[in-house]
């Protein structure tokens, strides 16, 4: 009795682990190599169970394999995961609100005629998209400038010309409204980032920091346009499938709080698959 109790609670400590992660990592497509360790996991227990020595054996070592790749391409998740925990607040592991902030089409229309003409004319340009509740300020080097103006394109062209004093910094866009110009970010220090300008190691370093924004790069040697996410750069990009990102991004469709149905699912099929465990054993 005892220890089919201290199995229940080994479970349920590892359904709460998974939950954790499935929080803080939030994307689907990480959602699928999370799924992919699991079952790499349960295979390699399944084969223990059933005293395929040199299976279970090539699926202990191969599990070990994916966590520590897995660990290195989610860094900035874990490295999240690890500043809530330091914090204390736990309350957002369990309770998280990162629902899409949608925007009209035609706000987005404006902020990519602009970066198009921004990327013809080379002229370097840096923005913060929110993309769930709003950044604290203090997650900037340097809060900037207060506008809370109207996004508009002429206004963002303004800011990022090289004889305005903000165009040094970023501009924060919170949904149709410029909060703030010159803001200063965190720099990325990952060494793959080192080989990158300024601008898009800032991209980097703010989107590790913190989940709920993207940062959108225009270059000013190349004209590129890139987007940085979760620490992730994507570029180059066209101004066409820059307003697609965007656009997917903020749909009122889209929906990001999907954690608890991807856990209910995943909680049937373990506790599934346990029981069908225990009936080969017994066999």
């Amino acid at each position: 009795m005892l220890s089919l109790f201290v199995r229940i609670i080994d479970i349920a400590l590892v359904l709460v682990l998974i939950y954790l992660m499935l929080v803080v990592i939030g994307e689907r497509r990480n959602l699928w190599m999370i799924r992919g360790l699991i079952v790499l996991m349960l295979a390699a227990v399944v084969s223990h169970a059933l005293k395929l020595s040199l299976l279970g054996f090539v699926l202990t070592n191969l599990s070990f394999g994916a966590a520590v790749a897995m660990a290195f391409m989610l860094q900035a998740e874990i490295r999240r995961f690890l500043e809530i925990l330091g914090r204390g607040e736990l309350g957002q592991l369990f309770s998280p609100s990162n629902k899409p902030v949608s925007r009209p089409d035609s706000v987005i229309d404006e902020l990519v005629d602009a970066v198009r003409e921004l990327s013809q004319k080379r002229t370097g340009a840096l923005m913060i998209l929110e993309t769930g509740p709003p950044i604290d300020e203090n997650d900037f080097s340097v809060p900037g400038v207060r506008l809370n103006a109207e996004l508009s394109k002429e206004l963002i062209q303004t800011i990022f010309q090289t004889s305005t004093l903000l165009h040094d910094g970023a501009v924060l866009i919170r949904a149709s409204r410029i909060i703030a110009a010159g803001v200063i970010l965190p720099i990325s220090e990952r060494i793959a980032s080192r080989q990158l300008g300024t601008r898009h190691r800032a991209a980097m370093g703010i989107t590790e920091r913190i989940e709920n924004c993207l940062c959108i790069v225009v270059s000013e040697e190349t004209g590129s346009i890139s987007i940085a996410q979760r620490g992730r750069l994507n570029r180059p990009l066209t101004s066409n499938r820059l307003r697609e990102l965007l656009q997917e991004q903020f749909s009122e469709s889209v929906e990001s709080d999907t954690v608890s149905p991807e856990l209910l699912n995943l909680s049937r099929r373990l506790t599934g698959l346990w029981k069908r465990t225990r009936q080969l054993v017994k066999r």
